[in-house]
């Protein structure tokens, strides 16, 4: 079984699809958006995984789970969650996993990491 690898650097994969399954790498906002609140960057972020979902052959109604990294989770959860309850269609909740993390950048306040079926 085959896995196929998109959107590739040295370092990492955008996408990844084995066995209709795709994982998508940790996303974050659009670099205009970088310098914005986290419902900002929640959009941004969410926008760029519909992107990367089509271009596998999945959408957003075929996540299986998401691990959402905040940089402040006191600050930003309620902004994050606001956003995230109004892109998320009825009943197709994933399971899902909130943490607070120190992110690569200091001005990424939101990064998902998604699996989702094919």
């Amino acid at each position: 079984m085959a896995i196929q690898r998109q959107l590739t650097n040295e370092r990492m994969s955008q996408i990844v699809i084995h066995q209709n399954t795709v994982y998508l790498s940790g996303q974050v906002a659009a670099d205009d958006d970088l310098n914005k609140d986290a419902a900002t960057q929640t959009r941004s972020t969410l926008q760029e995984i519909e992107s990367l979902l089509a271009q596998a052959g999945s959408d957003k109604t075929r996540i299986l789970s998401v691990t959402i990294y905040l940089k402040d989770i006191d600050a930003d959860f309620a902004a994050m969650n606001s956003v995230w309850d109004q892109w998320l269609p009825a009943g197709t909740a994933p399971a899902r996993a909130t943490v607070e993390a120190k992110l690569c950048e200091p001005e990424i306040l939101v990064e998902m990491s998604v699996v989702a079926a094919i």
